[in-house]
């Protein structure tokens, strides 16, 4: 979770092809204090994963969908990005997105398709869960937070949606693991649940 204020202006040293996605590398020595591999960065607004880091500069991946929906793919050596860490919390940050780890449902994988390094994966939902699905909300799949990139519509009798996994997320996750056919848990984002509460009251 962020805020929106720029903690510090960073500089790419690298912007390199990375199996169909991007690798950048950003030299910014106050964001790596205390950073760790895993952690979450907002780079020019958009929410990446640290997947190394040293010597005052980190490296964040960034799938093929991002770099279609963002300026990241226009990054070069030398570009100025802003920077943000997640908000401070007791004893850390807040990475991802509030996780209660109260499952709502039981989703199966429908398929899985490699974007480079990445892939790409589309898992049915149970039709409860369907309205609490938004491109670009956020979802946890097995108790991994991710960030849906597409969403079928509400009324599909088979609803469903899609991740895209970084290689970090598929080597230090189970969803590595999984194929088609696995069912897999699903807690979908609260505050859309609060939301739909505080409309039936006022409604």
């Amino acid at each position: 979770m962020f805020t929106g204020i720029v903690s510090e202006l960073g500089s790419v040293t690298t912007a390199r092809p990375s199996g169909g996605g991007a690798a950048i590398t950003i030299a910014a020595p106050q964001t790596c204090i205390g950073l760790t591999v895993g952690d979450s960065i907002a780079v020019n607004g958009v929410c990446l994963t640290a997947v190394g880091f040293g010597d005052g500069r980190f490296t964040v991946e960034a799938v093929s969908e991002t770099l279609q929906r963002t300026n990241l793919g226009e990054l070069s050596e030398g570009s100025v990005v802003d920077l943000e860490r997640p908000v401070a919390a007791a004893g850390g940050r807040f990475d991802g997105h509030v996780v209660q780890g109260h499952v709502d449902g039981v989703g199966t994988v429908r398929s899985i398709e490699s974007e480079g390094t990445s892939k790409r994966i589309r898992i049915t939902a149970p039709g409860a869960l369907a309205q609490y699905l938004v491109e670009k909300g956020s979802v946890t799949v097995d108790g991994v937070s991710l960030t849906i990139t597409a969403v079928s519509a509400v009324a599909d009798p088979d609803p469903w949606f899609e991740v895209v996994l970084i290689p970090h997320t598929l080597d230090v996750t189970v969803l590595g693991v999984r194929a088609a056919g696995d069912r897999v848990n699903l807690e979908v984002d609260i505050l859309a649940k609060y939301v739909e509460r505080l409309m039936e009251a006022r409604g």
